[in-house]
């Protein structure tokens, strides 16, 4: 097997990849992060093997589309909906408007630009939608103690947007579509994807991951010495897998990644998705059908009434 994470930025620039393969007798080694590659299938982007058996692929951007949404859409499967966006009357799916008169349930992303300046609202595309700008939130992007609310999937004006990385992302997975793709939650619990060759993909978000790993909240990840000072709680992390780290990688995070926090975000959301594959983390999933079928989660971010695997 072999796991990759990307901290997947709109610019290329900002697309890292952190890589770990797993030997015959099941240990574990990982290698520095690299830039993504900018062409060929999801295992080529992510610098992975294809000839490995398996190949599990983490991205830090939203797989999957709110429930309100879904049911004015009429939207049953989000796999389904990757499958049939820019076609059919999801043709402009992929563009985004930038004029009130250009939103619509199949083309649901605002704004193309955030000018002229003040012209642009949420109430343009709440109201184009028939929702509450709260309802076009998923589950797992609600509130959390220690973490606020993400920016609603649709509304990409702002630092905090997640729409641009999404669309670019599922772009990848539309012209990517294979038979041995398969997206979880959406397929299966992970253990049963992860039992047969082929490629899973998931949603990752390295900020909730920092909690999985024990570090204490990250400020200011933007400045190399706050990195530096996640570098202990990294190697222990990696020490606690039985991860053999490439001798760059352990320079990288005992210097604080020095190429950027982009960097720093591909390892942990690596070892994130580590902590779940071997058992010392729940993959988290609630026993709720919305989010198996169209909304999707976050690996390993656990509802109020689940606790860590053991």
């Amino acid at each position: 097997m072999i796991v990759a994470h990307a901290d997947w930025g709109v610019d290329p620039r900002k697309q890292w990849v952190a890589v770990a393969k797993q030997d015959g007798q099941g240990l574990w080694s990982a290698s520095a992060p690299l830039p993504a590659k900018q062409v060929g299938s999801l295992r080529d982007r992510l610098r992975v093997d294809r000839s490995a058996d398996t190949a599990v692929l983490g991205f830090d951007f939203p797989i999957g589309i709110p429930r309100a949404y879904a049911t004015a859409a009429e939207v049953t499967s989000f796999v389904a909906l990757l499958s049939e966006c820019g076609e059919g009357v999801w043709c402009d799916f992929f563009k985004v408007a930038d004029a009130p008169g250009e939103i619509s349930l199949q083309r649901p992303f605002y704004p193309r630009t955030f000018l002229p300046k003040g012209a642009k609202r949420q109430v343009h595309l709440t109201h184009a939608l028939g929702l509450q700008f709260g309802a076009l939130r998923r589950r797992c992007e609600e509130r959390r103690p220690g973490r606020r609310a993400a920016c609603p999937l649709f509304w990409i004006c702002g630092p905090n947007q997640v729409g641009k990385g999404a669309l670019e992302g599922w772009r990848l997975f539309k012209e990517e579509a294979s038979s041995d793709t398969r997206y979880w939650p959406f397929d299966g619990p992970l253990g049963e994807l992860t039992d047969r060759p082929g490629t899973v993909v998931m949603e990752t978000y390295p900020a909730e991951m920092y909690d999985h790993l024990g570090m204490e909240a990250v400020i200011g990840k933007g400045n190399q010495t706050e990195r530096r000072r996640c570098g202990e709680t990294l190697l222990a992390t990696a020490q606690v897998l039985d991860v053999r780290l490439e001798g760059k990688l352990e320079n990288d995070i005992r210097e604080g990644f020095s190429a950027d926090d982009d960097a720093f975000d591909a390892v942990v959301g690596l070892f994130g998705m580590l902590n779940v594959l071997v058992g010392r983390r729940s993959e988290g999933t609630p026993e709720d059908r919305s989010v198996k079928e169209v909304e999707g989660w976050m690996l390993g971010q656990l509802t109020p009434q689940a606790a860590p695997a053991s």
